[in-house]
């Protein structure tokens, strides 16, 4: 007999209906066994066809609308205004037959009103309540009577009923509207995480636009640098070392200008398209490599778990970045070697890095991956933002620590299977 809740966003339309269907299932079962044991126990004559007829008819009804609900058919408000009219046009015919106002069971009426102040717009709800003031107030004058041939016990039998419907009421209402506000606040997390998420997005694009002019701004000294360094290196009167520091150089400014032109090429680039197959092991050790190009003085091991290549991954040119970075964080923190280990489940690739430094600061646990956080001092904090956005393209998430005995461990977990091919943006990156 309570009114078929509307939600003013669809998402939550179906489940506020449901509640309300099977809300009208107890009721419609309570009064039915009213009807049924009233007569014996408490000696009170009842029109019980009638009853039964109408109970009936709101039976088939409340069928109607939960196969509706089954169907994920989208109400509008004027026709949840119209259920809320059959269920307190229900209840007046039922109260008719059973005494009218001086049933008990009157107060009822209160339950479709609160639903309909609830899930209607106000003149929609206030509409319901003054139709439910109106039906009590006929109920007054029209009615039919209870026959009881004992006044006192009617007396006592009022009040009893006054009390159970009351706490009936209670329950009803509290039922709902804790439900319905437990929707509300899970629609206002997922707004947030949403905001959130748009908020981080658009950094990492803003900094894919930064890092597509700082490409061009780069490659003019880059180029100059490299010919100054090759006509160098043609001078006879160099010795073999600084002929060999000259030759380790090149070398880095040729990478430079590889790194920078794969910037440009893929900045401001939103998501990643597909990705690579690649077994996880071997990408890992050649990612390892390639670093260890970049930064000839850093050291570091890896240890796997398992086969020698792992498992079959999606990989691509930002989950590589994102890896880079965390070796780049732990090489910054700490002057020996990092920790690089890889293990895997049925579901789960987890790819850690660790370092002996002086570990994560406490704002950078909190925050790190929402906005640009340095992970040590004196660092832009750029790495960590762009990893937690690579991650989680991936489907992955990135959990930073501190070890009990000292030194940071960056965590990530990617999924495992059909998904790997696949980016994806559900959830957060960073915990």
């Amino acid at each position: 007999m309570t009114g078929i809740p509307s939600g003013r966003d669809s998402a939550n339309l179906s489940l506020n209906r449901r509640r309300a269907v099977v809300l009208r299932w107890w009721l419609i079962g309570a009064v039915a066994l009213a009807v049924v044991v009233a007569p014996v126990w408490l000696g009170i004559a009842l029109p019980r066809p009638a009853l039964f007829a109408v109970l009936a008819l709101l039976a088939l009804f409340n069928a109607y609308v939960s196969w509706r609900t089954g169907r994920d058919v989208t109400a509008s408000e004027g026709e949840i205004f119209g259920e809320l009219c059959v269920d307190l046009a229900a209840m007046g015919v039922l109260l008719y037959l059973s005494g009218g106002a001086a049933n008990p069971l009157i107060s009822l009426l209160l339950v479709p009103v609160a639903v309909g102040a609830l899930a209607l717009p106000g003149l929609l709800a206030a509409v319901a309540a003054a139709i439910a003031v109106a039906i009590y107030s006929l109920l007054t004058v029209t009615f039919l009577p209870l026959a009881v041939a004992d006044p006192e016990r009617a007396t006592r039998l009022h009040l009893a009923g006054m009390w159970l419907t009351f706490v009936l009421s209670a329950a009803m209402i509290t039922w709902f509207v804790a439900r319905m506000t437990a929707s509300i606040r899970d629609r206002d997390r997922r707004l947030a995480a949403a905001r959130e998420q748009a908020m981080r997005d658009e950094r990492v694009v803003a900094l894919g636009a930064l890092a597509a002019g700082a490409a061009h701004e780069l490659g003019t000294p880059l180029a100059t640098m490299a010919v100054i360094v090759g006509e160098l290196e043609e001078d006879m009167a160099l010795d073999a070392q600084t002929r060999e520091d000259m030759a380790l150089m090149r070398r880095q400014i040729g990478l430079c200008k590889e790194i920078i032109s794969d910037m440009a090429a893929r900045a401001g680039a939103r998501r990643a398209e597909g990705g690579e197959l690649r077994p996880a092991v071997e990408w890992l050790q050649a990612v390892r490599s390639r670093w260890h190009a970049m930064r000839p003085r850093a050291a570091s091991r890896i240890a796997s778990q398992g086969p020698a290549q792992g498992p079959v991954i999606a990989v691509d040119a930002p989950l590589e970045q994102a890896v880079t970075n965390l070796l780049n964080n732990a090489a910054d923190a700490s002057g020996e070697e990092a920790e690089i280990d890889i293990t895997w489940s049925q579901t789960t690739l987890t790819i850690s890095v660790a370092d002996r430094g002086p570990g994560f600061p406490a704002d950078v646990l909190a925050r790190a991956g929402r906005e640009p956080m340095p992970a040590r001092p004196g660092h832009g904090g750029i790495g960590l933002l762009l990893a937690c956005a690579a991650i989680e393209r991936r489907g992955g998430r990135l959990h930073l620590e501190n070890g009990p005995e000292g030194g940071a461990r960056a965590r990530v977990e990617l999924p495992i299977g059909q998904n790997d091919a696949t980016p994806s943006g559900g959830g957060r990156a960073c915990a």
